[in-house]
């Protein structure tokens, strides 16, 4: 790979047809052009490869050269479970590796797979020849994980690391995120808010639910786990055994904490003739905001953002590989839709 040529401002401006006063405004975030314009001369600076001074000071100090002459080799490993967030994963990845040249690819495990043929099956997929592999969330079976942790190239594994397990983990922070959710409902007024989500499947299912229960002690209102919907989800059942939960306990306000449940709550409330938010107000941990569903209230999880940061830190691992290993966790902003209001005087 040849030596890549320093980037300027200048590069950018003949790049996009501008000035260079237009890209160094538009780089230090002044006024005097539109967002999509200082949208783009960012992402043309990116791609290039451009950095600003504090920025190469920066990655000196964690000994990552900014113009690398080798380009790496990444892999993201995952399973079928929750591609519609790897793919934002994978976007971000993309976004930060694009500056240095480097390349991210995919690998899909096998769900249907014995355990005992793991290890063989690692080592005909050429996962050794990597330089370092990201280990998606969802991974399933969760067998996979250990063989997975015992590979020797650096590795960050994307989601909320067992304890005891050595390894660097970047995470969008769940946990956080219900706190805030609870939090703005109790600011409106409600107290009646039950929680929704299955909390077996993933680490991450159960930290959100351990955030509500939390939160609503911190705001003085008692948890009992019977009136929220926290079971595993077996097909129809669960659907039918949250409805009668619904129509005994009569929440003013739910927050689902799994993006694949949140349209269910949702058609729920229809059958049962509840408007959102006149009568129940609803929060969803949505990965993306779909055009199914009405402007939702949500957390605006960092899932690219997540993939740009973990990028950041395989560099920084592979520069710095007898440092202690660290658990980054991106916080999120709640977003406010249509899908919450004020509760009713009847469900106070």
């Amino acid at each position: 790979m040849p030596i890549r040529k320093e980037v300027t401002l200048k590069t950018i401006a003949k790049t996009l047809g501008v000035t260079v006063q237009t890209v160094s405004k538009a780089l230090k975030g002044k006024p005097g052009m539109s967002e999509a314009t200082r949208q783009r001369i960012v992402q043309t600076a990116e791609e290039l490869g451009y950095y600003t001074s504090d920025q190469i000071r920066s990655l000196k100090l964690d000994y990552i050269a900014p113009y690398p002459t080798k380009r790496l080799r990444f892999v993201l490993v995952q399973t079928q479970e929750g591609l519609a967030f790897h793919r934002l994963l994978l976007q971000g990845l993309q976004d930060r590796f694009i500056a240095f040249g480097h390349q991210i690819e995919l690998l899909m495990l096998p769900r249907e797979i014995k355990e005992q043929h793991m290890e063989a099956w690692l080592e005909d997929s050429g996962l050794a020849y990597a330089d370092g592999i990201f280990i998606a969330p969802s991974i399933v079976p969760e067998t996979w994980e250990p063989h997975l942790f015992r590979l020797q190239q650096p590795r960050i594994l994307l989601n909320f690391p067992p304890p005891g397990v050595k390894i660097d983990s970047v995470i969008w922070d769940v946990y956080e995120a219900a706190y805030q959710a609870v939090a703005y409902l109790f600011s409106l007024g409600h107290r009646r808010i039950m929680y929704v989500g299955d909390i077996h499947q993933q680490r991450g299912f159960i930290l959100r639910w351990q955030a509500f229960g939390y939160a609503m002690d911190r705001f003085g209102a008692e948890v009992d786990p019977g009136i929220h919907s926290i079971g595993q989800r077996r097909n129809r059942p669960w659907q039918e055994q949250l409805m009668q939960q619904l129509e005994c306990y009569k929440p003013s306000a739910m927050i689902c904490g799994i993006n694949d449940e949140v349209p269910i709550v949702y058609r729920l409330c229809q059958e049962l003739g509840w408007r959102v938010p006149e009568d129940v107000s609803l929060i969803g941990f949505l990965n993306e905001q779909p055009e199914s569903l009405p402007l939702f209230t949500r957390p605006l999880l960092p899932i690219c953002e997540t993939g740009y940061r973990a990028a950041d830190r395989m560099l920084w691992r592979i520069a710095n590989p007898t440092l202690p290993f660290e658990h980054i966790r991106i916080q999120s902003d709640l977003f406010v839709g249509s899908t919450t209001a004020v509760p009713s005087a009847d469900r106070r």
